[in-house]
Formats: structure tokens, C-alpha cells, sequence
């Protein structure tokens, strides 16, 4: 029997959701890498000051994200340090004490979705909204769970056979982690949990599978 997944979870502090979306009609999401470098761009500045990024992936219709939501003190400090005439009427009422995080959370995300539909409309003449509604986020409560949401993010275009290794699929997390390079991905967390970088690769290779076989799957549809 197939677990029961709640896939409307309300976001909390220091909650940690994977959180994902697909166009209406499964149409594209991104055409073009500068959509995409624009998505992840907008991602930073909508969603990075309330939480906290896991891993992530870009898919050609839809995307995902392992997040842990800030505490509510990290998220009023951020608040309070931008102009009073910047703030939305509910980051206003949050810092009163007003509106809860699921919320405040749920607003961000849909600023996120705007800002972004807004631009793609614009530069390839389309209309009408890009993303489906309500969005989908999955609570993440057991270590076993994180793991999977891990392997099963980074392994996406495989499972979609947009590549027959999803090391080769450019636009995910999966090779800033691997990186060096400066990064708001809390890589030494992920690389630690797995109990090191190549614990963290080995794990990839040998779960990918089991995990998109499992009962506890997602729906992305």
C-alpha cells in the first residue's frame, strides 16, 4: 500500500519541504538558458531571505526544490532591514505578529511565479498564467525522506529520460555541490549528511533507481 502523501503541506519554521511545479498544460517552463538563469535569479530574491536551499533542479516544464524554511526571528530581521514603502501589506502584518509563515511563504512563492511568468510572457509573446495553481509542496519529516528528496531532485531528468545519466543534465544542484565555487546551497550540509563527497555520489548512483521505484514517490503530475 502506498503512503499517503500530503502534497498541500502549510509551511512552518524550520520546516523542510520539497517544494515543486509544473507549467499548466505542460508546456515549457524555460526555452532558453537565459530563462533559466532569469528563474533562478528571481528564486534568490523572492524566496532566499525566508529560507534556506538543500538542492534544486530545472527541468524543460517544471522544477524542484529541498528547502528549510528560516526561523521567524531570521525572517522579521530581513524584513526590518528593507525600506518601510518596499514591504507588501502581508510581510507588514507578519512583523506585527498578523500572518503566520505558511502565509507570508505562500506569497513569496507566488511573487516568484509572477515575476517570472511576467518576463516569459513579455520576451516570447505569450499570455496568460505559466504555472499551475495551487503549487505543491511535501513536507519532509523523516531522515530517510530528506535522503530520498535529495537523490530523487538531483535524478529528475533521468527519471524523465531527458539524459540516460542525470549527471549529465546541466541545470541542477547536483554539480554546485560537487563545486567549489561560492554558493547559497547549504552544500557542506548536504555533502555531510551523506557522510562525505564521494559518500554523496555513491549514494546518487546506487539509489536513483530504488528511489523512483518506491511507494513513496511523488506525483509531479
Amino acid at each position: 500500500m502506498k503512503n499517503k502523501i500530503n502534497y498541500f503541506a502549510n509551511f512552518y519554521e524550520g520546516g523542510i519541504f520539497h517544494v515543486y511545479n509544473r507549467t499548466n498544460n505542460k508546456e515549457l517552463l524555460f526555452k532558453t538558458d537565459e530563462n533559466r538563469l532569469y528563474f533562478l535569479k528571481q528564486f534568490q530574491k523572492y524566496l532566499h531571505p525566508f529560507l534556506d536551499t538543500f538542492c534544486w533542479n530545472l527541468l524543460p516544464n517544471h522544477f524542484h526544490f529541498l528547502v528549510q524554511i528560516k526561523t521567524t526571528e531570521t525572517i522579521k530581521m530581513h524584513l526590518k532591514s528593507l525600506p518601510v514603502q518596499r514591504l507588501k501589506s502581508i510581510e507588514k502584518e507578519f512583523l506585527a505578529g498578523n500572518a503566520t509563515t505558511e502565509v507570508l511563504l505562500e506569497l513569496e512563492w507566488k511573487r516568484l511565479f509572477t515575476a517570472y511568468a511576467m518576463a516569459f510572457n513579455k520576451q516570447h509573446n505569450r499570455n496568460g498564467n505559466l504555472f499551475q495553481r495551487p503549487f505543491k509542496r511535501v513536507e519532509v519529516i523523516k531522515e530517510s525522506h530528506f535522503t530520498q528528496a535529495i537523490v530523487y531532485i538531483h535524478a529528475n531528468a533521468q527519471r524523465h529520460k531527458l539524459c540516460t545519466d542525470f549527471k549529465d543534465h546541466q541545470w541542477s544542484s547536483w554539480h554546485t555541490i560537487l563545486s567549489d565555487k561560492p554558493t547559497n546551497i547549504k552544500r557542506d550540509e548536504v555533502v555531510a549528511w551523506f557522510g562525505g563527497r564521494q559518500q554523496f555520489i555513491d549514494a546518487h548512483v546506487a539509489m536513483t533507481q530504488y528511489y523512483y521505484d518506491c511507494d513513496a514517490k511523488i506525483d509531479e503530475e
